[in-house]
């Protein structure tokens, strides 16, 4: 037997069943902001971007789910040579992250003890791989950092995975440079979250009934 076809990704109208992928959308994107939050306090290392929201909260009385949004929409502006159109979800992405990591630090107490932070790194690294798949299958669009990547494969004709894997070397070295946590937690990242999503992507990606036949839910 051959490989199931993968899900189908692109973006959909807001206007295609919007009751469902909505708040699909909004879920998702709340326990993916979540998510960082809980791997924040395992400061046992964190994703390549969160170590730079992380480096920069050092040296600003800014918090991280502002950092987060300002780099969100700061990027955004690498769109515009890239000819990248921003969706409703790419809007989404930006407020409701900034909110919900900010939320999480919040509520979960830092200071813990290494059994404990042990188990919000694994945890952490499941909810984020988990809350992408959920935000990602709505396909209302990609948040600023996937669309930069996906805009510079297809302007510059390399693959997706080159370009992501030099966009988070880069901000990885910068935000390591300016203090944020790398350690452990960075490479379980790295190599877990990208097996996991796709795990759960088939389960959370919606068909368009009208284009994709009846698979759609």
């Amino acid at each position: 037997m051959g490989r199931p076809s993968p899900p189908p990704l692109s973006y959909l109208p807001l206007g295609e069943h919007p009751l469902r992928r909505v708040p699909q959308l909004f879920a998702g994107l709340a326990l993916y902001g979540f998510s960082l939050a809980v791997m924040i306090r395992a400061s046992l290392g964190v994703s390549p971007w969160s170590v730079l929201y992380e480096g920069v909260t050092r040296y600003t009385s800014l918090s991280f789910g502002t950092v987060n949004a300002a780099f969100g929409a700061a990027v955004l502006l690498l769109w515009i040579p890239l000819r990248q159109r921003p969706r409703f979800g790419t809007v989404a992405n930006i407020v409701v992250l900034s909110f919900s990591s900010d939320l999480g630090l919040a509520l979960i107490p830092a200071h813990l003890d290494l059994p404990a932070r042990v188990g919000l790194l694994v945890g952490g690294v499941l909810l984020n791989g988990l809350a992408g798949a959920v935000y990602i299958g709505a396909r209302l669009g990609p948040g600023p950092r996937d669309g930069l990547m996906t805009g510079a494969a297809a302007g510059t004709g390399r693959s997706i995975r080159l370009i992501r894997t030099l966009i988070e070397i880069t901000v990885l070295t910068i935000g390591w440079l300016l203090g944020g946590t790398v350690g452990v937690g960075t490479v379980l990242y790295a190599t877990a979250v990208g097996p996991v999503t796709q795990a759960f992507l088939p389960r959370f990606a919606y068909r368009s009934i009208a284009v994709e036949g009846p698979g759609g839910r």
